[in-house]
């Protein structure tokens, strides 16, 4: 990294190191009292080949929080998930101090993932799991990319090389039907004590269960997506829409709950994740408790026989691996292990 503290007890303690003509020109060290002092130098050096055409092209002294400005306004802004990405990119950058983009190695990114897992920054109550670290580097390894692709940046991706961390496969938590019943007591049993809309809780809850939709999808719902005894989720996660069947009787309490001619529900997503999150026995991962509705109506349709193409299609999912995770749900799946076996064949 180009500023970094060194723990020798010196009385200058930050060390700015820079290559102003690039990693192959002549390389700069010197040592500072404070670390703004040692931003100051480091700006200060890489500016001073401005004024030295002769010396070739002039180095890209931009900060990673300048690329991922000029990523967001590019690129980022148009994704459905681009906020979500710029946000974790932004924790990403603060961690590794801002540096210079193009002093950022490999070795830079594999020492801060190695510090940062399990925890993030000084707070040792917030893990930081595996997967959170593999999604943050495909959004900055992405972000590079889309600044390459449109000429934005004209230097290699420095993190192309490095592979995401192994992780092994998680179960799904789902309910079963006695937790079914044991959640929406819990979610009844709310109603004297919160000013949320736990009428509309049930139902987002319902719907959820009765579709696979996710929380979000079921409370995005409009009167125009509610037609007879079908709902159909726009703008999904999958980039497509996708229309689901439901009983007359969830059809109407859905028409029975909707706050005006347009909008089926008023409460915001925040408010609905936490109580509905808070109504879940208590088996479910936290991780998982923004899905494990989603998770629920999948694995009973699989447990039901159900056919696991039109399980895809009712989920959205764009590739059919991912709906393979429910396939073991099935109660035919591998039953040929039964009658195969040494012991019984």
């Amino acid at each position: 990294m180009s500023i970094r503290k060194l723990k020798d007890d010196h009385k200058k303690p930050w060390l700015c190191e820079c290559y102003p003509q690039g990693r192959e020109g002549k390389r700069i060290r010197k040592r500072f009292a404070t670390k703004g002092e040692a931003a100051a130098f480091e700006l200060y050096a890489m500016k001073q080949i401005d004024d030295k055409p002769w010396l070739g092209d002039k180095p890209d002294h931009r900060r990673m929080s300048e690329l991922l400005e000029t990523w967001w306004t590019m690129h980022g802004h148009t994704l459905k998930s681009g906020k979500q990405a710029r946000d974790l990119i932004a924790k990403t950058i603060e961690e590794l101090g801002n540096p210079i983009a193009f002093h950022l190695k490999e070795q830079d990114y594999l020492n801060y993932r190695a510090t940062q897992v399990p925890y993030r920054g000084k707070d040792k109550s917030i893990e930081v799991s595996p997967t959170t670290h593999n999604l943050e580097l495909v959004y900055l390894s992405g972000m590079f990319k889309k600044l390459i692709k449109y000429n934005q940046w004209k230097h290699p991706n420095p993190l192309e090389a490095i592979d995401p961390i192994k992780t092994t496969e998680k179960n799904l938590a789902y309910l079963t039907k006695p937790q079914i019943n044991e959640f929406f007591t819990n979610l009844a049993s709310f109603n004297r004590v919160i000013k949320v809309s736990i009428p509309q809780l049930i139902v987002i809850a319902k719907i959820c269960l009765a579709t696979g939709a996710r929380i979000s999808e079921a409370l995005t719902l409009t009167r125009s997506q509610v037609t007879e005894f079908k709902l159909t989720y726009a703008e999904t996660k999958g980039k497509k829409n996708r229309s689901v069947p439901i009983s007359s009787a969830l059809h109407q309490e859905i028409l029975d709950i909707a706050v005006s001619g347009h909008e089926i529900f008023d409460t915001s997503y925040k408010d609905a994740w936490r109580y509905i999150k808070k109504a879940l026995p208590g088996h479910v991962p936290s991780g998982q408790a923004t899905h494990v509705l989603r998770h629920t109506f999948a694995s009973h349709f699989m447990m039901n026989k159900g056919d696991i193409l039109v399980l895809q299609r009712i989920l959205g999912h764009t590739k059919i691996e991912q709906t393979m995770t429910y396939a073991h749900f099935a109660p035919e799946h591998l039953i040929q292990a039964v009658h195969l076996n040494p012991l019984e064949n």
